[in-house]
């Protein structure tokens, strides 16, 4: 009987599950997103979650407790250096699971699990890019051009300070 046991064993046995969850967090870190089945992805939400919350906090044994999760001493890097700092101000809440539909060959249910900060599609708080729009000229254009014939003397000026600075010099010599 399974009485008290809480987590999925997801039909492996204990070395088989770890060596797996330790793969998919690596996956995870390094992609940012993994598709995977939806019991699996679940499992490693669990797996990873708090590895995350370590990684807030850059200390030698933080990234040693995380190594011997992870086994893979670029994953390690990469989840200090790169995610760690863009999950710096969340409170838990690291990872999405967005369900994908059925698989083809066994029709398991499907999902892609991701970091949430590294999302831009979803993440309000990303860095907006500005949009460049492209008008027909309209009658802001000849505004501009104003502005650009008015500043045009001030730059000749400056040149013509220039040439004459240059000139001082070679009269100089």
């Amino acid at each position: 009987m399974r009485h008290g046991k809480k987590f999925n064993h997801l039909g492996r046995t204990a070395s088989h599950r770890s060596a797996l969850l330790s793969n998919m967090a690596c996956s995870l870190i390094e992609h940012k997103r993994i598709n995977t089945t939806v019991a699996k992805a679940k499992a490693l939400r669990v797996y990873v979650e708090p590895l995350l919350t370590k990684a807030k906090e850059d200390t030698t044994h933080n990234r040693r407790v995380v190594f011997s999760y992870l086994q893979n001493k670029f994953a390690v890097a990469e989840l200090f250096r790169t995610v760690a700092p863009k999950i710096a101000e969340r409170n838990g809440g690291y990872t999405r699971i967005i369900k994908t539909g059925f698989r083809p060959g066994d029709a398991a249910d499907t999902a892609l699990i991701e970091l949430v900060d590294f999302n831009e599609l979803y993440n309000p708080n990303a860095e907006e890019k500005k949009a460049t729009r492209r008008s027909r000229r309209s009658s802001a254009a000849p505004k501009k051009a104003e502005a650009v014939v008015a500043e045009a003397p001030a730059v000749e000026e400056k040149v013509e300070e220039a040439k004459a600075d240059t000139t001082e010099e070679k009269t100089e010599e």
